[in-house]
């Protein structure tokens, strides 16, 4: 298994999380998938994830309310969402909450992992959204 920094996927589609924790790993990441946030929250890795890959629109609550869950209880991550619809609203919202990146599916292996790069090393909490 790579010992790269810790990648948590969440992400209800189980496709989508394996072909993305197979692209981290080959990467040098080490990648753990989560069906859904709650999984996530109660997950003892949690606390050594070093970024989180997490879908917009899942069953309960969403990328972006997992992240913001994350900030206002004092245990931030790095966030890139991933989404198939995109919406100027979500951009914004997003940008306000912190997220690091939200990619439009389809994206390349590429943009993934330019996002999660950034997120690794971005110096300020807030990162930057591409305007895609």
């Amino acid at each position: 298994m790579p010992e790269g920094p810790v990648i948590a996927v969440v992400d209800d589609d189980q496709s989508i999380r394996n072909s993305t924790q197979d692209l981290l790993n080959a990467a040098g990441f080490s990648t753990f998938t989560f069906e859904h946030a709650k999984a996530f929250l109660g997950s003892s890795v949690r606390a050594g994830v070093a970024c989180l890959v997490a879908d917009m629109r899942m069953p309960g609550m969403s990328g972006l309310e997992l992240h913001e869950h994350l900030a206002t209880t004092g245990t931030g991550i790095p966030t890139v969402i991933i989404t198939s619809h995109p919406a100027k609203l979500l951009r914004e919202r997003a940008r306000q909450a912190g997220i690091t990146c939200i990619l439009i599916k389809p994206f390349t292996p590429d943009e993934l992992l330019e996002c999660v790069r950034e997120a690794l090393t971005s110096s300020s909490p807030r990162g930057t959204i591409p305007k895609s």
